[in-house]
Formats: structure tokens, sequence, C-alpha cells
């Protein structure tokens, strides 16, 4: 059974205030009587579920292309978090099973994989100004657990009018890839098979993926 995990993309997405909308140039069209339909699409690789490359958030980071795709595929841990809108949660806000059970990923050889259902995401249509986000201090607590990718069903893993991305720092200080966009409504918590492989963009600062999470 696969479980998607990514949100519609259309023109009618939401992007961060200020960002590239998404739009589709319709270029020849079987409906029009050409023999066949072809299309040109432009958006920013920051829309719905997304990879962020270091290069995002850290000069000199690697671009999209450079990060080892055995990242995003593989076991991970889905676990529900007790945030407050508009705020940032620390690591207490996770319960401790679900911490153990991203070691217990590690202990296996795997890098910790962890998805956080804050519940503050909201519609793919709407921005969400109040969305949650982690302390670095959390962060920096997730990487002692053995975190390396952390996804989040927010746009960001910083607040929304943040300035000083010190979530991403956190990130970037531990060595962690980050996952944004995520539709984790109804998904139980526990173990899935993550498979979210980012686009091969040479150079490029994130990339859409088509997440989906498996039994």
């Amino acid at each position: 059974m696969l479980v998607d995990i990514s949100p519609p993309l259309s023109p009618a997405t939401a992007v961060f205030p200020g960002d590239t909308p998404l739009s589709r140039n319709v270029l020849m069209d079987t409906a029009r009587g050409d023999h066949l339909t072809l299309s040109t699409l432009t958006n920013t690789v920051h829309i719905g579920s997304h990879a962020d490359a270091e290069s995002h958030y850290k000069p000199g980071g690697r671009p999209i292309d450079q990060h080892p795709i055995e990242l995003y595929v593989g076991p991970c841990v889905v676990a529900p978090v007790r945030a407050e809108r508009g705020k940032r949660f620390g690591i207490d806000a996770i319960d401790e099973k679900w911490l153990d059970a991203v070691e217990g990923l590690t202990t296996h050889g795997q890098p910790g994989r962890l998805l956080l259902a804050t519940g503050t995401g909201g519609s793919p249509e709407v921005f969400p100004s109040d969305l949650a986000a982690p302390e670095p201090a959390c962060i920096e607590a997730l990487v002692g657990r053995g975190v390396r990718l952390l996804g989040v069903d927010t746009p960001s893993v910083d607040l929304a009018d943040a300035k000083d991305l010190i979530g991403h720092a956190a990130c970037a200080r531990g060595g962690v890839s980050i996952i944004e966009g995520l539709v984790l409504d109804g998904v139980e918590p526990g173990i899935w098979e993550l498979i979210a492989l980012p686009l091969k963009l040479v150079g490029f600062d994130a990339s859409p993926v088509r997440a989906v999470l498996r039994r």
C-alpha cells in the first residue's frame, strides 16, 4: 500500500509570498487539432513537497543534485508533534518512543529519517502564516538521536515570518537534509518506508518531490 503525502500542484498551489507560482503554457494541444500536446512548466523549485538543498540556506552548500539519493529512500519514522500554531517547539513536544524508533533505524545502518506531523501546514492553496517550527535546540537534539533527514508538514522548518532562518542553520550545522511541504494529515504514526526522490537539477537550491509512504 502506498500513501501519497504530496499535495497536488496547480496554479492555485500556495508558494512563499513573493516566490514564483506554478503556471503552464500549452504550446501544442491535441484538443486544438495538433498532433500532440506539449507544455512548458514554470514555478519555484520550493513548491509543494520539496527537498531543500544545502545551497538554499548555507553559503557554499551542496546543490540538490549533489545530495546523496539514499537519504530520500528507506525506513522513516512519522511522529506527531504537540505544536502550537505560530510558535517554535522543543524536543519535549515529540514522544520519546518516536525518538527511540529513529535511533533503532540507525542501529541497522540506516540514516535517521524523521517526518514531523505538526498539524499546522493548512491547505495547500493557502500559505500558513501561523505554521509551527522546531527550535534550533530541538534540531540539535534530533541530530544527537541520529536524524539525518527531517521532513515537516509545513512549507518551512522556520516560522513563516522568520528572517534569520535559525532552523535551517541548525540543520546545516548538524548535516540534516530537509523535506518541506509534506501532507501528513491522517497518516498513522510509526515506521514506514519513505520514497521521496528529488530531481537531479544541476546547481539548483531545491527540487519538488513526489513523496509517498509504504508499509
